[in-house]
């Protein structure tokens, strides 16, 4: 899809030829990890959406420290699952430049630090995206867990939980108020305007993370919940039920979103397990060799995501 803007900045979309009338799903959506280098992001970006996927995620780290610790979920201790020598592009770009070749399919970002920018910085790109693509964007955040990363910016990583909710609160006001200002702990300033606004008035947050702070902060800021870490049917239904009773305490009534990351996924019995687990949204990877993943998404379209 190709996109123009009308005076106020919302995308104007032109249907393409690739597009099919509508995704096929069932309650669960199904989306797709995009983890591969830029010569292939838009051929298989265009397979998952003619395949019936839903979604097309992308990973984001602003800078490889070359000595890192820790994983995620456990910043302190483990071996870190990536290296200095990880390559690392802005996925707010990558999404920007997939819109205009895409026209069903949403972005999404598995996960965006939030804390490392300024929120003007990161509510000025994200809406740029949501505008050109249409408002097919979904965001995930999180905290993170690489504290080098925080030091190479200069930031503390002891604070990184209440800089990630004071950006929440600044990037939904911006989107939602004509004129705010504000004074927290981490962020000061009189009174801004910010236009345009995003295609449908916001865009999703999903938080990212495993932590009992993670959980908190989807139930109490989220639009939904990201985990990091593998689950199954059984540990996800525990999950869910305790986030229903934290957004309920919080009095969280947004529509609200389960994506699970990671999963292994062959057959519609087993989306459907997860499905009554209550996760809305698998986002899985079909293939492990970049080559085959064209031939690998549309099967994957045809033996399970036709049949939901």
């Amino acid at each position: 899809m190709s996109c123009e803007t009308d005076r106020s900045g919302q995308a104007q979309s032109r249907p393409s030829h690739r597009a099919t009338d509508e995704l096929r799903s069932s309650g669960v959506k199904i989306g797709f990890h995009l983890q591969v280098g830029p010569k292939r992001w838009a051929e298989l970006t265009i397979a998952a959406e003619e395949a019936g996927f839903e979604s097309v995620w992308l990973p984001e780290h602003l800078i490889m420290p070359v000595q890192m610790s820790g994983r995620p979920g456990s910043p302190h201790e483990g071996e870190p699952p990536i290296s200095a020598s990880t390559p690392a592009w802005d996925p707010l770009l990558q999404m920007a430049w997939l819109a205009a070749q895409t026209t069903t399919i949403r972005f999404g970002t598995n996960v965006f630090n939030i804390g490392l920018r300024h929120p003007f910085i990161t509510a000025r790109a994200l809406t740029t995206a949501d505008l050109v693509s249409g408002g097919r964007v979904e965001f995930g955040i999180g905290a993170s867990w690489l504290s080098e990363e925080w030091e190479a910016m200069e930031l503390p990583f002891e604070t990184r939980g209440r800089r990630v909710d004071e950006s929440i609160e600044i990037i939904r006001r911006l989107f939602a108020e004509e004129v705010i200002e504000h004074e927290g702990e981490f962020f000061r300033f009189r009174p801004v305007g910010f236009l345009p606004k995003p295609v449908n008035g916001s865009i999703p947050f999903h938080i990212g993370g495993d932590s009992p702070a993670a959980v908190l902060r989807a139930a109490r800021l989220g639009d939904g919940w990201l985990p990091m870490a593998q689950r199954d049917p059984v540990t996800l239904a525990t999950n869910v039920a305790e986030i229903a009773r934290l957004r309920s305490e919080a009095g969280n009534e947004r529509p609200f979103e389960v994506s699970l990351y990671g999963v292994r996924v062959e057959s519609v019995d087993d989306v459907r397990r997860y499905e009554e687990a209550g996760a809305t949204r698998l986002i899985v990877t079909p293939f492990l060799n970049p080559r085959e993943g064209v031939d690998l998404l549309r099967r994957f379209g045809d033996e399970v995501i036709s049949k939901l």
